[in-house]
């Protein structure tokens, strides 16, 4: 599933250079039996003295080239920096006496001060009682391993949680993290079995039930096309997951294929929710627009909104529809004025009553000269009428008009 590392203890830290950092590149992804191998090329990412910006070189032949500011690295940090800025619950501080109940039964001071409330009524697991195997998946702030528990002989995922500093800023977007999978208990939504820290350390790791591909992975694969029916499978699961999201006041905020995992059997949850929030309906509340990758990303959050809703995870998944029935990705945009017109060329240009109503912060810079016709219906005449039906709903430019999921699981391409 990843890039094979040595077996070692969750005690034994990576060590890793503040000024460089190495960033593992899938190439290619096949699935043999049950067994998924991928071929990487490990990329050393640093700043430039000079300019400040970000620059990569190929670890293998030492190319060197200037990364634009829409590389995934680039933009999944700013993403996550604006994220913590939002208004969302604060964290209740927890009364002193608990603070000290917490620090005695093994939790870092630093984690139960800023996130007492979080790991109330949790026990941390010793860090001595899992076995990494494998090294399955790095981003910006994390890095996932392929872990045996030592207790119960049962293969899970932990995800390292690490912090540039422990400012208390920084702790408590982490902790919304857990915060947001504590109130999720669905078979579609990956489960949070537990946390792993010591006082000894800084790192924090967050246990995870294993699962052995993720969609994007499968999708990747030569020769590999779904069919109707696991399309149509893997679309209700999804489905069904953001219905339990949302009804909890979750949105998850980057739905894509490899942050949809698959077992064996063809059951998927949706999993990594570190661009998550809470949002409430009935109130209107400012959010960040830096979320979603860029291809999955809907056009309000390209044109600055910060009021939105269900909306966003809705136009995500009718990416994720159309790019499993086509077997390529849909709107492949490389920057944000790029995904707009693919959009607007896909799905057509807002009306003159959107941008007079929405007043969206980049209505100006981005709105095009010409209006475009929409042609979701032309372009896609090849898929299932149903499956055609639920699409054009789902990618619709108003967020109001692309319903619920709850909505959308009563569509007749659904079983």
């Amino acid at each position: 599933m990843g890039c094979p590392c040595s077996k070692q203890g969750l005690a034994e830290e990576d060590s890793e250079s503040p000024k460089e950092k190495v960033l593992v590149r899938p190439h290619v992804r096949r699935v043999s039996g049950s067994a998924r191998v991928e071929t990487t090329e490990a990329l050393i990412v640093s700043l430039d003295k000079e300019t400040d910006q970000p620059r990569v070189r190929n670890k293998q032949n030492g190319s060197i080239g200037a990364l634009a500011l829409r590389d995934e690295v680039v933009e999944k940090r700013r993403e996550r920096q604006h994220a913590r800025t939002e208004a969302n619950p604060k964290l209740s501080n927890i009364p002193r006496h608990v603070e000290g109940e917490q620090v005695a039964a093994g939790w870092p001071a630093w984690l139960s001060a800023v996130a007492g409330e979080v790991i109330k009524g949790w026990i941390p697991r010793r860090a001595d009682s899992f076995e990494k195997l494998d090294k399955i998946g790095q981003g910006t702030y994390s890095n996932v391993y392929k872990a045996r528990d030592l207790d119960s002989g049962r293969i899970v995922a932990l995800k390292k949680v690490r912090f540039d500093n422990l400012e208390p800023e920084s702790v408590r977007f982490m902790a919304r993290e857990i915060q947001v999978l504590r109130r999720l208990d669905h078979p579609n939504v990956v489960k949070l079995d537990g946390l792993v820290t010591s006082r000894m350390s800084c790192s924090l790791y967050l246990v995870f039930e294993y699962m052995e591909h993720d969609l994007a992975g499968l999708a990747a694969c030569p020769g590999i096309m779904f069919t109707e029916a696991q399309v149509k499978c893997y679309l209700q699961q999804l489905l069904r997951g953001l219905d339990h999201c949302h009804t909890r006041g979750v949105l998850h905020r980057d739905i894509k294929g490899s942050n949809l995992l698959l077992d064996n059997s063809g059951n998927l949850k949706i999993a990594d929710f570190g661009l998550a929030t809470f949002f409430h309906p009935d109130q209107k509340q400012a959010l960040t627009s830096r979320v979603v990758t860029l291809w999955y990303r809907p056009p309000e959050l390209l044109l600055g909104a910060t009021d939105y809703a269900v909306g966003v995870d809705l136009w995500s998944t009718g990416c994720i529809l159309a790019e499993l029935l086509a077997g390529k990705p849909i709107m492949p945009g490389r920057t944000e004025v790029e995904q707009l017109h693919k959009i607007f060329k896909l799905c057509g240009s807002p009306s003159e009553e959107y941008w007079k109503k929405s007043k969206l912060p980049h209505a100006t810079i981005f709105k095009p000269q010409q209006p475009y016709k929409r042609g979701i219906l032309e372009t896609f005449k090849d898929f299932p009428a149903s499956a055609l039906a639920l699409l054009d709903t789902l990618l619709a430019i108003e967020p109001g008009d692309r319903g619920t999921a709850s909505a959308a699981l009563k569509s007749e391409v659904l079983p």
